[in-house]
């Protein structure tokens, strides 16, 4: 089933990532930072202006493009999810868990001072915004398994086996 996606305010505009499980859609609403990164299968607001060459744009494209082709291992663009303020601090845990790494929910929690905010911490994830860039799949359920990815169980798998690359996890 597609997503159809509802501009913030003004003019979103966006540009599509091919990755290995289909084609990205990634949006800014203000021309300067990232607002959302959609995974497939995704479609634009009919109202939304496609705009490969604006430079956030551009940026986000290249260093998605080299994240998939191995030779990235961390982004460096200026992000704007919205969010509560619970929600901002989990993503920006997210972006401290080191490439070919995983964290529990739990683990993520207690960074934050919240323990037994397992829960809390697997609701931000599931409404984070802007994936992949703000890598909520290197999180796993406390007993080491895969659990919860908005792309389904297969794209995390594929996202943790590419950034594993000699040792892919089990399922």
């Amino acid at each position: 089933m597609n997503t159809v996606f509802t501009p913030v305010a003004g003019t979103s505009r966006f540009t599509v990532v091919g990755c290995p499980f289909g084609d990205l859609l990634v949006v800014t609403d203000d021309g300067t930072a990232l607002t959302r990164l959609w995974l497939p299968p995704a479609i634009a607001d009919p109202g939304w202006e496609r705009a490969d060459d604006l430079p956030i744009l551009a940026e986000a494209r290249r260093q998605l493009e080299a994240y998939f082709a191995g030779e990235r291992t961390e982004f460096e663009l200026p992000l704007a999810p919205r969010g509560t303020a619970f929600q901002r601090k989990v993503w920006e845990a997210l972006c401290r868990i080191d490439y070919g790494t995983t964290k529990t929910y739990g683990q993520i929690a207690l960074e934050l001072g919240a323990p037994g905010a397992a829960r809390a911490v697997g609701a931000a994830n599931h409404d984070n915004p802007i994936a992949i860039v703000q890598p909520c799949h290197r999180v796993i359920g406390a007993n080491g398994k895969l659990v919860g990815f908005a792309g389904g169980l297969d794209q995390k798998r594929q996202l943790l086996d590419l950034e594993a690359a000699e040792a892919p996890l089990p399922l």
